[in-house]
């Protein structure tokens, strides 16, 4: 079941969030899942190429105890290798590919923090931790009961880690937004007109909901369209910037 978020930042801004379903979260997860299973068959394939040429009783039978401490860091290292594919891998992508593992960019959902802002590396970290547990409990069955409980669709880890599972925001094109305006909302200024400032504002208020590539491709479109009438020194200004100037 989806449901809607609204928060307010310290500056008053409020901000709408559909929180992803947890069909949706289910499915992001197969298809993760999927991606794991593929690279880990990939492992073993490489390890059944490169086995003759390390086996393990070999390595016993020529060296003794230093064989068997080699054996012992082998499994040790396959240990520490199916961690990073089956856990390592939700840390990795939700901390650094703005909280999408590919399943979740498929799906077209997000993890944040609560509040709207981008998930960190410790939040990432803790609420895939917390999955270690999560998964052998009838593979999230109880996440997806306290899921369902929850006002917010949090399981488990996200209630540790302070974050949310959202759908992605889509912004219309700035002539869409165009549109949309009946008439000026702000004052024209020397540069731009009231329908202008509207939607730059508008951009501005919304900006952190977008991904950054439709962030950056709607603050070029925006400032190429105003670029042209400031001052020298305005024009150098990167897009977020001059929008912020203006």
């Amino acid at each position: 079941m989806d449901r809607t978020l609204e928060v307010r930042t310290p500056e008053s801004i409020a901000f709408s969030y559909e929180l992803a379903g947890i069909g949706s979260r289910f499915l992001a997860v197969t298809i993760d899942l999927v991606v794991q299973l593929a690279i880990l068959l990939l492992l073993l394939w490489g390890m059944s190429v490169a086995a003759p040429h390390l086996s393990f009783q070999a390595i016993r039978a020529a060296h003794g105890g230093a064989g068997r401490f080699v054996q012992n860091l082998g499994v040790a290292l396959l240990v520490v290798v199916l961690f990073l594919i089956f856990f390592g891998y939700f840390i990795l992508f939700e901390a650094f590919a703005h909280g999408q593992t590919p399943g979740k960019r498929m799906l077209g959902i997000r993890v944040v923090r609560d509040g709207g802002y981008p998930v960190d590396f410790m939040a990432a970290l803790i609420r895939n931790l917390i999955r270690v547990a999560e998964a052998l409990l009838g593979y999230y069955a109880v996440s997806a009961v306290v899921a369902v409980a929850s006002p917010q669709n949090k399981r488990i880890g996200d209630m540790a880690a302070g974050t949310i599972v959202v759908r992605e925001a889509r912004m219309e094109s700035p002539q869409a937004m165009l549109r949309e305006v009946a008439e000026p909302v702000y004052a024209a200024t020397a540069y731009v007109s009231g329908e202008e400032r509207s939607i730059i504002r508008r951009f501005l208020e919304r900006r952190t909901e977008l991904v950054e590539g439709r962030r950056a491709a709607i603050a070029r479109q925006l400032a190429e369209r105003v670029r042209p009438r400031v001052p020298l020194d305005l024009q150098r200004l990167a897009d977020e910037d001059l929008l912020e100037r203006l």
